[in-house]
Order: structure tokens, then sequence, then C-alpha cells
């Protein structure tokens, strides 16, 4: 059986630098909040490139904190909008109506799978605050046509990039560093994986840094002061110290990723089956999936179970199709819909043979 994503292998492959790490923190008696957290933070926003990282508890809660620090320092209020993708992973969406803000959804580009950002200027009103970005699937998502709206309407930037760590705009910025604020996970089946939930933020705004901060630790700068009302979101040491360890691997294994993508695309060759296109360079991708389209995929997800290839499909079910959001039951996203009847993500990782993608290949050549 070919794994989808095999973590246990993964994870393995990182000994025994891994399990040294975690020692070190078990036996050190201090699990929050201590130096493993810091030098994660320090070296991360290092990596993407920005002045500030803050570790917390999950991607969901770092865009979640994003947002609920613009309102606490009064650039946002309940009511406003934000403009995100149709089609994302629902926790994008959550993360704003957990605030009271209304999300503003943006059909994608059916070629990238990332927010159309040509369809983005006429969903904005006079209470739209922000637009948030999410680089789906490992591909950056950033356009000069988004930035030249951000500017003219004097918006937040706000990007979701807990898929896309390492991956570049113009080859030059990387994710996560090219708006106001990004939310990160390192969820463990991330390209940057913990060994449980962990996530951050990082921006170059000194005032919204110390409010996720201070939100994030029980709306508490002093201890026992509570100046909001804040959240349990931190970052804990031994997902800092793991994720310290990984991260010095991080470039040579998104290299991995693209190798097994360009194979896929090189090779892949059935009339049934549309792949994936890469927006500008082989740098703004870093294929934390790799999905492609086929209007048989039940049929063809079956086929390469009996082949003993396993697949997943992200995502069955479009956000504005959930029960969470009931209310949207009627509302009308062709492309997205389409996307989500159709997509399978194929095994994708650093640890993959050659053998095993050729094989993979061949199958979905043979269906």
């Amino acid at each position: 059986m070919i794994k989808f994503l095999d973590l246990k292998a993964i994870n393995n492959s990182f000994e025994p630098e891994l399990s040294k790490a975690v020692l070190r923190v078990l036996h050190s008696g201090w699990y929050t909040l201590g130096s493993e957290v810091s030098a994660f933070e320090g070296e991360y926003g290092k990596y993407i490139g920005t002045k500030h990282c803050v570790g917390v508890a999950n991607g969901l809660d770092a865009l979640r904190l994003i947002l609920k620090a613009y309102i606490e320092l009064g650039l946002m209020k309940e009511g406003d909008e934000v403009i995100v993708p149709a089609h994302t992973y629902i926790a994008s969406i959550l993360a704003i109506t957990d605030n009271g803000l209304i999300p503003v959804l943006v059909e994608p580009d059916i070629n990238t799978y990332n927010i159309n950002p040509f369809k983005i200027e006429e969903k904005v009103t006079e209470r739209t605050k922000a637009i948030m970005l999410v680089h789906l699937y490992g591909q950056n998502s950033m356009h000069q046509e988004i930035q030249r709206i951000v500017d003219k309407y004097h918006l937040k930037l706000i990007e979701d990039n807990a898929q896309s760590v390492g991956s570049y705009y113009n080859d030059k910025f990387r994710t996560g560093s090219l708006g106001d604020a990004a939310g990160h996970s390192f969820y463990p089946g991330k390209n940057l994986g913990a060994l449980g939930d962990a996530g951050a933020v990082t921006t170059d705004d000194d005032k919204l840094a110390k409010m996720i901060r201070t939100l994030a630790n029980y709306g508490s700068a002093k201890k026992y002061a509570n100046d909001y009302q804040g959240l349990n979101s931190r970052l804990d040491e031994i997902q800092a110290a793991a994720l310290l360890v990984k991260l010095k691997r991080i470039d040579s294994d998104n290299r991995k990723r693209q190798e097994i993508a360009e194979h896929y695309i090189e090779n892949i060759n059935h009339l049934e089956i549309i792949l994936p296109k890469i927006n500008s360079n082989i740098n703004s991708h870093v294929w934390h999936l790799f999905v492609l389209h086929c209007k048989n995929r039940e049929k063809l997800q079956k086929y390469l179970t009996r082949n003993d290839i396993q697949t997943l499909i992200h995502y069955p079910i479009p956000p504005h199709k959930q029960m969470a959001y009931k209310s949207w039951g009627k509302l009308n996203y062709p492309i997205t819909e389409n996307i989500h009847k159709s997509v399978l993500s194929l095994p994708i990782s650093p640890l993959m043979n050659i053998e095993d993608v050729k094989r993979i290949t061949d199958t979905i050549n043979s269906f």
C-alpha cells in the first residue's frame, strides 16, 4: 500500500534529533512560554522574513487572533466585511465569523484553485476592511491586482499560510510576509508539521504583535492582570522544540515535493484528468497537496484503492454548503462547487521514492 502520507516514517526520518528535542523539554521542567518557543519564534520569523513571530496553539487560532487584535486596536468592528476565497478550508471562514465579522466569498481561478484576483474588486464595499488570502494546497495566491486593490481601498491584507510554508511570491518574498499579518498552521500533516496542534502569527506590525501575544495569553501582558477578554492559545515547548528540528529541512523537503509534482505533471496523461497548474514559477508552489480534477472521481479513487494507492479528497463539501453555515445554503458559487465535486489528492511526500511515483502515474494512465 502506498500511503497518502506516512507521518510515522516522516517523523522517524528526523531521528535521533527529534527525540532528543522532546527529551530536552521533558527534562527541563519548563513546558509553556519558555526558551524553546522563543527560539522557534526567532528562527521562524527569520525564515518567513518578518519582524515578529508569535507562537499560538493552532492555525485557526492564528487567524482568529489576528482579527480579534484588529478589533481591540479599533481598526475593525463587528459587522465589518472580510473578503475571503469561496474555495478554502473552512477554518479561514470560521476565523472571520467567530469575531462577528462578515465573510464575503469570492470564486477561485479554476486553473490554480486560489482566489481569482479579478473578481475581488466587485465585492468591495464601504464596510470592507480586509482581504484574507489563502495560499491553498501550497501555492502562492498573491497577485499584483490584489496589491492594487489593497492600496486603492486601504485594506488590511491577511494571509492564511497554513498550507504554503516556504512558497514564494515573485521568487523573492515568502508567503507569510506579503501582507499585514499571516496565520500559519503546523498541524502534523503540513509540510512543516508538529507532533500535535501548533500555529503561529507573523507580522512586521509592532502593535499588532504585542496585542496578539497578549490576547493569546488570556488577554494578559502581566501575570494575573487581564486587560482584554483573551484566549488560551499558546505554542507549547515540546511542539516548538520539534518544529525547530524540522525547520532545518523544510526547503529540501519542499524541493522533493516539487520534483514529485513535476513528474506527475509531465507523465500523467489521461483524457478524463485535469492536472493542477503553477501560477508563476516553480518556487511559488510547495505542493502541500497535489490535487487533480476528474469528473469520475469516485471511480478513480476506488480504482486507485484497489491498486493499493491511498488518496484523499480536499475537500468534499464547500464552506457555503456546510451545516455550520446553513443560512448560506442558497448561495451559488459554481466554480467552487465544481472543484469540490471533482478534486482528488494524490500521495506526495518528501520520503516517496521514484518507483512509487512512477507506479502511481502508470496506474492513473491505465484508468
